[in-house]
């Protein structure tokens, strides 16, 4: 009981006495810090990592005590599969899960997942500030989250341990690696090969036993774990994007005193931005090592509209469920 009564008291915002403190809020000047944990599955050397760690180091600073903000990186707290309950239950504040993890709320959420949708990292970005995007990361204020912003990952390509994929017909037979069902499942069905979801900390293990043939992973992913370690074909296809909503819960955000808000406001804003250039600068890093250590096709225009063409039915599928405002809204900012 008292291990849980220490819990409860460091992450929220109650007057201390209820943990026996002399009367002073936490967060006050002169008392003691409202403790803020930050959790993600990603290593901590990694641009969501750098930039979770960066925002966690401004706030510190600049709340000059009155906000701890403490990071836990590698799912050393929660995993993929819970982080968003412990979200929503105020065990963690702060979680930068896939966007992809939010189908549950609403299944627009998939828009990424949809192959051959945004042209870079940087378009989908763009989408996800737009009025569209921002409008829908408002649904999740009803779960009691508070959607902040967005941290590219990348574009993802194929990789596996057969053989080069020049070619929709490349990848038959091929059982591949996905973080989700949905839309990842029917694209690469429709390329030709099998999928089987596994939880991203488990992944190398999986490729390594041969549980899955190959995966299908962005450049930031592919180095930081190692996978060029136990796969040897890489087909650079840029099939479609992964980014991280970087979430809040709603309740212990609403109960902040507004200074502490604009102060994490603003730490976030700029943790955006270095997380946004890191992103872009391992995607050049990582072409080049991989190239180095592995076999990489590019693919060429015409074998790239093959895959296009494949995933045409993926689209027909989505669509409806989509919107298809939402998907003009996407294609507009490719523009």
């Amino acid at each position: 009981m008292r291990r849980l009564l220490q819990l409860a008291c460091s992450v929220s915002l109650v007057v201390s006495i209820a943990c026996g403190g002399p009367g002073v809020p936490p967060g006050t000047p002169g008392g003691p810090p409202i403790v803020v944990r930050f959790t993600h599955v990603a290593a901590d050397f990694t641009p969501k990592g750098q930039a979770a760690r960066a925002f966690a180091e401004m706030v510190n600073e600049r709340s000059e005590g009155r906000l701890e903000v403490q990071v836990f990186p590698s799912g050393q707290l929660f995993g993929d599969r819970d982080e968003i309950e412990a979200l929503q239950a105020n065990n963690v504040q702060f979680i930068a899960p896939s966007i992809g993890k939010l189908i549950s709320f609403d299944p627009r959420f998939q828009i990424g997942d949809l192959p051959f949708l945004f042209s870079d990292n940087a378009a989908e970005s763009r989408f996800w500030e737009s009025e569209e995007g921002r409008t829908l990361l408002r649904l999740l204020e009803s779960q009691d989250i508070l959607g902040l912003t967005t941290w590219p990952n990348g574009m993802r390509q194929l990789m596996n341990r057969r053989g080069p994929i020049h070619t929709p017909a490349d990848t038959n037979g091929l059982k591949m690696r996905i973080p989700s069902g949905g839309v990842l499942v029917d694209t690469l069905e429709a390329f030709g090969a099998g999928a089987s979801v596994i939880p991203f900390t488990d992944v190398y293990t999986a490729l390594q036993q041969g549980v899955v043939d190959g995966t299908i992973a962005t450049f930031d992913n592919i180095e930081v774990e190692k996978y060029a370690e136990v796969l040897e074909y890489l087909t650079v296809a840029n099939v479609n994007s992964l980014s991280y909503g970087v979430l809040v819960n709603k309740t212990f955000w609403d109960g902040l005193p507004a200074d502490l808000r604009q102060i994490l406001s603003d730490a976030m804003n700029e943790a955006t931005a270095l997380a946004r250039t890191l992103a872009t600068e391992l995607d050049e890093r990582a072409m080049a090592s991989l190239t180095a250590s592995i076999e990489v096709v590019e693919l060429t225009l015409e074998e790239r509209q093959l895959f296009v063409d494949a995933s045409q039915e993926v689209w027909t599928k989505y669509r409806p469920i989509l919107g298809q405002d939402l998907l003009d809204a996407a294609q507009r900012v490719n523009e």
